[in-house]
């Protein structure tokens, strides 16, 4: 399978990437900008602050300081944003004859959201990310376990040990001018991406990201990007955790590598193997052999820095973890000694690339690949 997209690139004089991808299919395009700042960006005692601005840059900017929805949401516009750990990406799904109103809001939020921010916007936004916390890890089954792991699978200075959404603490504690100087360091043209995909005329929207986005100044310092040494555990580490939960669950958790290391593909292929669909190894013996597990599956996560591979149990009533564990650890060993049979790798291809394929079919997808591309590996076209 080759997958290539056609687009071109330009650099405003700002630094800020342009990406576009023409699209005629239906009368659409996707604005999505990404900032290549994430919580990883953040230190330990001021975390949280990412995500926070995720909310902020929806509450007004200079030239236009009201809710940021309203005008692209009566137009029919699809609207978000969304944060991990390396990257923030705002993104407008709108009908083609509204691409110059989302690139001016886009715009003014990236040049002007400072000249609007006021404490009661801070926490008015503050109050709404503890209570997504609350609603997402601490209220949920098992919702408290992914802040255990980080803290378990990283040392303290490590930027993957705290959470995405961050230490509400920190949160309390940050002032306006700590939240501010964060938006300045890294909301920058030269800090971003600028992707859009669908139905515009190249020219007309140049002139337009021109327009809005060139008189935005560039950051006076090249951004940082943590470079941790890779993370090592000296030896297993085994946690128990208590909660109002129905049944056990078992959770083994692994080092990795970063994204886009050469071993990545053939870890996402191994929790495949062990875990998708009714033939896999693991459903197979545990869920339908044995009938032990309620459910389990293996997964590799990968991020910029370092990665994780994850296999997740839930016991039936009446099952123990030991006996999951000790299956688990025997189906390790069986693959180990037995490679994946050729219909095995065959089945996990397959589905990969479908979904990959399937995942390209709409104008937002493609320009999130072209964006996560771009920022990541420095080239639009890595398919």
């Amino acid at each position: 399978m080759k997958v290539s997209l056609d687009y071109k690139e330009f650099y405003l004089p700002n630094g800020l990437r342009v990406i576009l991808h023409e699209d005629h299919s239906t009368p659409i395009v996707a604005v999505n900008l990404w900032y290549h700042v994430g919580s990883k960006n953040e230190s330990r005692g001021r975390t949280g602050f990412a995500h926070l601005f995720e909310h902020l840059m929806f509450e007004g900017s200079k030239h236009h300081d009201r809710e940021y929805f309203a005008p692209l949401q009566e137009a029919g516009a699809n609207v978000n944003g969304s944060t991990n750990t390396d990257r923030t990406n705002y993104y407008e799904v709108v009908p083609s004859n509204f691409l110059e109103l989302a690139l001016w809001l886009e715009a003014d939020r990236m040049g002007y959201l400072l000249d609007a921010m006021t404490i009661e916007k801070l926490d008015n936004q503050r109050d709404v990310v503890k209570n997504e916390k609350r609603q997402r890890y601490d209220n949920v089954p098992y919702g408290l376990v992914t802040e255990r792991i980080a803290a378990e699978m990283y040392p303290p200075t490590h930027p993957y040990s705290w959470l995405t959404i961050g230490s509400m603490a920190d949160l309390t504690q940050a002032s306006l001018d700590d939240v501010k100087n964060f938006f300045r360091a890294f909301y920058l043209p030269n800090n971003a991406s600028l992707v859009l995909a669908g139905d515009f005329e190249p020219s007309e929207a140049k002139r337009w990201v021109e327009k809005y986005f060139a008189p935005i100044q560039r950051g006076a310092e090249e951004v940082l990007r943590p470079s941790p040494p890779a993370p090592k555990l000296d030896n297993e580490i085994r946690a128990e955790m208590t909660d109002t939960v129905a049944l056990p669950r078992l959770y083994c958790v692994w080092h990795t590598v970063p994204e886009y290391d050469r071993d990545e593909a053939a870890l996402d292929f191994l929790a495949s193997i062990l875990s998708s669909g009714r033939g896999s190894r693991l459903q197979s013996n545990l869920v339908f052999g044995k009938q032990i597990s309620q459910d389990i599956y293996a997964s590799h996560f990968c991020r910029e820095i370092a990665g994780q591979f994850q296999i997740v149990s839930t016991a039936k009533p009446h099952n123990s973890l030991e006996e999951i564990e000790r299956e688990i650890w025997v189906e390790i060993e069986r693959i180990k000694q037995e490679p994946p049979a050729p219909d095995e790798m065959e089945r996990a291809l397959n589905a990969r690339e479908a979904a990959y394929i399937y995942s390209l079919q709409t104008v937002l997808n493609k320009a999130d690949q072209l964006n996560n591309y771009a920022t990541m590996q420095n080239e639009p076209n890595f398919f």
